[in-house]
């Protein structure tokens, strides 16, 4: 058999019966997907959060992950960004006719390494096949819906002054992997995506602490644009301090190769809150307790001046505006 997807292996016949029963049931299996309904039921209490996103990331294999990581890392992470308790996935792909089915399968087992780390199941999903030239190997759409506590109560227009502004780590990782991969670039400190599931951490903070009034995973658009979107839905000002906004060597490297501000570039590892400051110590050192949160910083706080702004106070004493990205700084990096 040619290691090769076919436009029949989603003609409903046997074919794509083999496609389901080889390459996804034996890493994705549970009672829900098992049964191959058309769809899936399950019972949930209390309020649900639910989202969707899909992945074009180009290329689809990359220093600390791939496009199936990166699929359920970024659906669980939304998820958990409103204070959610992720619980499961559904998972589709648009596969471009002739891709690999050995890289498929390796695909999978990292979906499936994913999703068991994150600790949600994937109860649904659909395969579609498009023909050679009109798509680009691999796509990938996920949804996933999760359960939020009662006492939660997290949105981007909850910031108020003098709020504490906590950045979980290094930023920047994602973006510059990614184009390093896609464009052969060599930097003295080699630099791995920072994608991960950061579920675990969410719970952990909030076991700290529920005067978290803000949270978001800084993605397309970087750290710069996350503080933004805060500003403008809180209607209020930011305050942050360069020099504690920690940057890799490589990625500060890289950066200074390209002409890119690391504070722009994508993340998909990375979560920035908004804390009552009377709890900032306790959910930092909180956080620092979790492997994804060992460089978790305060980097600001949330002020009555320049509403809708952000404000850097830079290394060498001076103050900029901070605006959100404009135009498309790497394209298809998630």
């Amino acid at each position: 058999m040619t290691d090769a997807i076919l436009l029949d292996h989603v003609s409903g016949g046997k074919l794509s019966h083999e496609l389901v029963k080889k390459r996804f049931l034996p890493f994705l299996a549970n009672p829900m997907l098992d049964a191959l309904d058309d769809s899936a039921v399950f019972e949930a209490n209390g309020r649900l959060s639910f989202t969707t996103d899909s992945y074009v990331v180009n290329p689809i294999f990359f220093p600390g992950g791939d496009i199936g990581k990166l699929a359920v890392c970024g659906t669980v992470n939304d998820l958990s960004m409103s204070g959610a308790r992720p619980t499961y996935l559904s998972l589709s792909l648009i596969i471009e006719e002739g891709f690999s089915l050995s890289e498929l399968e390796l695909i999978v087992q990292s979906i499936k390494a994913s999703a068991e780390e994150a600790e949600v199941m994937i109860i649904t999903g659909d395969t579609k096949v498009v023909n050679q030239g009109q798509a680009d190997k691999l796509f990938i759409n996920t949804s996933g819906i999760g359960i939020v506590p009662d006492e939660v109560n997290i949105s981007g227009a909850n910031a108020k002054s003098g709020d504490s502004v906590i950045l979980s780590g290094t930023v920047g990782d994602h973006g510059i992997a990614v184009m390093s991969q896609r464009e052969g670039l060599k930097v003295s400190v080699p630099v791995e995506s920072d994608c991960a599931p950061l579920n675990r951490l969410v719970a952990q903070m909030l076991e700290a602490s529920t005067k978290i009034h803000c949270l978001r995973d800084p993605t397309r658009g970087g750290l710069a644009t996350t503080l933004n979107e805060f500003a403008m839905q809180s209607n209020v000002g930011i305050t942050i301090e360069e020099d504690k906004i920690p940057v890799a060597e490589g990625v500060r490297a890289a950066c200074e190769l390209l002409g890119f501000d690391p504070i722009y570039v994508a993340n998909e590892g990375k979560l920035v809150a908004i804390v009552d400051p009377d709890d900032a110590d306790k959910i930092l050192a909180k956080m620092r307790e979790n492997s994804y949160g060992g460089n978790a910083a305060i980097i600001g706080k949330i002020t009555d001046d320049y509403a809708g702004k952000v404000i850097m106070k830079t290394k060498l004493g001076s103050s900029r505006i901070v605006d959100m990205l404009s135009g498309e700084l790497l394209p298809r990096i998630c």
